[in-house]
């Protein structure tokens, strides 16, 4: 996975997510749709990409933009399934807090408690660590799709070289959450994927986000497509164990979703179908500075910002042709999720990276004026 890109719009978004009672129901199938909220203004031609916002308990809108495959014409939309990049890795985080939830771990656990061989100088590295980029791990162990085994994967963090000591400074690193995954399968005593579909996604709704458990259709994934517009083919059409993606991107990343999908994790993370209170004060409880004297916290698997309009809890990711941003306000009933399936264009001269704040800031305005 790419680096994480930094939150530009906290306060525009904050302004939009606005609190109200909490509610446990599951979302209805139809929702209201509010068709101001995206306008084909606010994104260059020739992107494409899907976005959903809630707001008091519902969906406001939720719809797409462009073309999901180029060569077929086929329309990018609600329930277009994309992959969410780094977004994934707050999944992983709800895992290991519902695992602690249901007794099954401690984030004061070690690596000792799940793995042999630990050495000395790793032997001190908890979930804590793992989960707030706080253990010392390097990033990575190499590209997204090599086929890394889970094996190989914890064979080689063990031995890799540490950058800081552990619980001393933030250090980004996919491997950690990677190794998390591990750590679920140990818990849990079942698949990475299973007890995500079981214990988070099959609460919330969620019928359509996983790895390979979902029966996909390909023509409902999206294309992704490089800085010259070239098609990139689906997630899945890249070097893929048959359970899912190899172990440098499985937990930290690659997880495929729907706008449809991400829009109902956000009305479960209001009430407690899927975590309860406890799970979530640990989920969202900001805890380490991403950079010294920067004003952003790592949680577990969120990233807190403090703005004028109160605490944003945010994540992105991307591989660089797709890219995904889910925010929310703790304790409140809003939030949205965007994501694209081309994240820049040489040939358009665009380039989302620079054009999210300005969407972010338009969704937002329009839906505060709406309300």
């Amino acid at each position: 996975m790419h680096p994480r890109l930094r939150w530009a719009a906290a306060t525009v978004v904050a302004s939009v997510l606005l609190s109200s009672c909490e509610s446990d129901q599951p979302p209805p199938e139809k929702q209201p749709e509010r068709a101001d909220v995206l306008r084909a203004s606010d994104v260059p031609d020739g992107s494409s990409g899907s976005l959903v916002a809630v707001a008091d308990g519902e969906v406001v809108t939720c719809r797409g933009w462009g073309e999901s495959d180029h060569e077929s014409a086929t329309p990018a939309g609600c329930d277009t399934v994309y992959d969410i990049g780094s977004v994934s890795k707050q999944f992983t985080a709800a895992a290991v807090v519902k695992l602690q939830m249901q007794g099954r771990l401690r984030v004061t656990d070690t690596l000792g408690d799940y793995f042999a061989g630990v050495p000395k100088d790793k032997r001190g590295i908890t979930v804590r660590h793992l989960l707030t980029h706080t253990a010392g791990l390097i990033d990575a162990l190499g590209d997204d799709y090599d086929p890394l085994t889970r094996r190989a994967m914890i064979t080689g963090a063990l031995a890799s070289e540490l950058r800081t000591k552990p619980g001393t400074r933030y250090h980004y690193s996919n491997l950690g959450y990677s190794l998390l995954a591990a750590i679920v399968e140990e818990a849990s005593g079942t698949g990475y994927e299973e007890y995500l579909v079981k214990e988070l996604f099959a609460p919330a709704g969620m019928t359509h986000t996983g790895y390979v458990l979902p029966d996909w259709d390909a023509a409902d994934v999206a294309v992704e497509y490089d800085d010259e517009d070239r098609a990139q083919g689906r997630p899945f059409d890249h070097p893929w164990a048959a359970d899912g993606p190899y172990w440098n991107l499985r937990g930290n990343g690659g997880i495929l979703s729907t706008a449809h999908d991400m829009g109902r994790w956000l009305l479960a993370l209001e009430g407690e179908r899927a975590l309860d209170a406890g799970a979530k004060a640990a989920l969202f409880r900001p805890r380490v500075l991403e950079e010294p004297g920067g004003d952003t916290r790592y949680a577990f698997g969120w990233v807190v910002a403090e703005t004028p309009f109160g605490t944003v809890d945010w994540h992105n990711g991307g591989n660089g042709w797709s890219y995904a941003e889910l925010a929310r306000l703790p304790g409140s009933r809003a939030g949205l999720f965007w994501v694209t399936n081309h994240y820049r264009s040489a040939t358009g001269g665009w380039n989302f990276d620079r054009l999210r704040p300005s969407l972010t800031e338009r969704v937002a305005k329009r839906l505060v004026d709406g309300r």
